[in-house]
């Protein structure tokens, strides 16, 4: 047994069975175990980002981690962008970084580089093995801090010697890692929490991974005390549709937050922080929140709100809400725009899908055309770094082993468009909606919201990206991924049907109005 044998029988024993891999020279060894490891599934991915965004979106359905595998330093940063939406989202991540073995760091070869240096602003867990022998025990360390509480990304770091080298003493069992008890709930918050919602007008802010359960206990509670219930701008993951009930959703735009919240007396933090502008603009305050608003952090950010909101049900003697869904809307039928988009989307969603949501200002419609769709799952851009929507559709796709809709706009989608590849490869059931307007419009948007003055074609063609034109469907189809391009809402409507009803990847390039993301 070597290195990398006992590494990859340690993730086993701890039902870490997958990883996203894009190794390099220094992972050689862990690539050769895995013929001797059935257990463990390997999924390449062509770039780091997509294998980082993979355990991402892996993380947030099934809430225990997936393994990368990167190729030094370079790979690690390739990487970050999607780990710092993970970092952000708080899922468990088992992050494995190959290095240089042990004796050849001295010679500073052209990818020595520091390794922790990339890793530390992650906020997580960070070791570098240095023997063979103790590799199995850090593996199982890493594991267990990747599941906090909070979740996060545990980064292990694997010299190239201590995977090959020989386990001298081969274990009778492998290593089992420890996952968090059950959270302990702050009653001096849960009072505070309490008086707030029986004597003043009470906001609850809800964030982190929401499943239907907790968001029909938290309408529960909005009911008996007349608060208002809110979601944050970008969730991890949460249930949805008509037999889950509407939550209103912190609005984007800073501006209209502010007057979204602007007679909250009392701010109930689960799972949530306090509400921020994305961004600074001119003579707009950065927190959202009115001065003087009193903020009460009933649960941490990451951590599962589930016993606080059972406590706050049992305290307030909270009845049960039922929710009557309206019909589903019909399909909708003329020109592509933002409206009929949404519409086609609520209109043949199936009951059970996971959607990955990168469709950004085209998707404005989409959370109102689809409260009544059949139940869903919702994942968001946590952590603003876009190019996460495709990898992030891997992920889902391979830990629900079910149909995952990613919804994508074209600047976004070239970030990690390798990701379509894996799709094909590995045989998974996304459908890929392809939002192509040719420009950057959120950028348009944001360049008059921050004041700067442009007028001139140099400031013009940095937010323009139809020279050349991108062809959406062409690309998937070059990586495996078969293709159709539609230009009206019956046409999308009719492919969206084809596509869920189809094993497989599919794409459909959606022609929206120039310069409309």
């Amino acid at each position: 047994m070597n290195g990398a044998h006992a590494l990859l029988g340690t993730l086993s024993a701890n039902d870490v069975t997958v990883c996203f891999a894009n190794p390099g020279t220094s992972e050689m060894h862990f690539v050769a175990a895995l013929d001797d490891a059935p257990e463990m599934r390997g999924v390449l991915c062509l770039f780091e980002g997509v294998a980082t965004g993979a355990a991402d979106g892996f993380a947030r359905v099934r809430g225990t981690p997936a393994a990368t595998l990167l190729h030094l330093g370079p790979g690690l940063g390739n990487g970050w962008a999607n780990l710092h939406n993970a970092r952000r989202a708080h899922v468990p991540i088992v992050n494995i970084v190959g290095d240089h073995a042990t004796y050849h760091a001295v010679y500073d070869a052209p990818l020595q580089s520091n390794i922790e240096s990339l890793a530390a602003p992650l906020e997580g867990w960070y070791r570098r093995t240095t023997s063979s022998d103790e590799l199995a025990a850090d593996a199982a360390a890493a594991i267990t801090a990747s599941f906090g509480p909070p979740g996060r990304v545990a980064t292990l770091v694997l010299p190239a010697d201590v995977s090959w080298g020989e386990v001298r003493t081969t274990p009778s069992s492998f290593p089992v890692a420890t996952r968090p008890g059950t959270s302990v709930l702050d009653e001096e918050a849960m009072d505070v929490a309490l008086h707030a919602l029986r004597t003043k007008r009470t906001t609850m802010l809800l964030g982190g991974s929401l499943r239907a359960e907790q968001l029909q206990l938290a309408r529960r509670v909005a009911e008996a005390t007349s608060a208002r219930l809110i979601v944050e701008t970008f969730p991890t993951i949460m249930g949805r549709g008509a037999n889950v009930g509407e939550v209103e959703r912190l609005i984007y735009l800073s501006e209209f937050a502010i007057d979204q919240l602007k007679d909250t007396e009392a701010l109930i933090l689960l799972g949530a922080r306090e509400p921020v502008s994305f961004f600074a603009y001119p003579d707009v305050p950065s927190r959202l929140a009115p001065a003087g608003v009193e903020v009460v952090d009933l649960v941490e950010p990451g951590a599962d709100t589930s016993a606080a909101l059972e406590a706050l049900v049992e305290s307030l003697g909270a009845p049960r809400v039922a929710h009557t869904a309206a019909a589903r809307a019909s399909a909708p039928s003329g020109a592509l725009t933002t409206h009929s988009f949404a519409a086609a989307i609520g209109a043949t969603l199936p009951e059970g899908v996971i959607v990955a949501d990168e469709s950004n200002t085209s998707g404005v419609q989409l959370f109102a055309a689809t409260r009544d769709a059949p139940e869903h799952q919702w994942m968001t851009l946590t952590g603003g770094a876009i190019g996460y929507g495709l990898p992030v559709a891997v992920g889902a796709a391979v830990a629900s082993k079910g149909r995952v809709l990613a919804l994508e706009s074209d600047g976004s989608m070239m970030y990690t468009s390798q990701a379509l590849w894996t799709m094909a490869r590995e045989g998974l059931d996304v459908t890929v909606v392809g939002l192509s307007n040719r420009g950057y419009a959120i950028l348009n948007y944001e360049l008059q919201r921050v004041g700067a003055t442009a007028s001139g074609t140099a400031s013009a063609r940095m937010l323009d990206i139809d020279d050349p034109t991108l062809e959406l469907a062409a690309l998937a189809a070059s990586m495996g991924v078969p293709g159709t391009r539609v230009t009206t809402a019956e046409a999308l409507t009719e492919a969206l049907e084809r596509s869920y009803a189809t094993p497989g990847p599919t794409f459909i390039e959606v022609m929206m109005p120039k310069g409309l993301n």
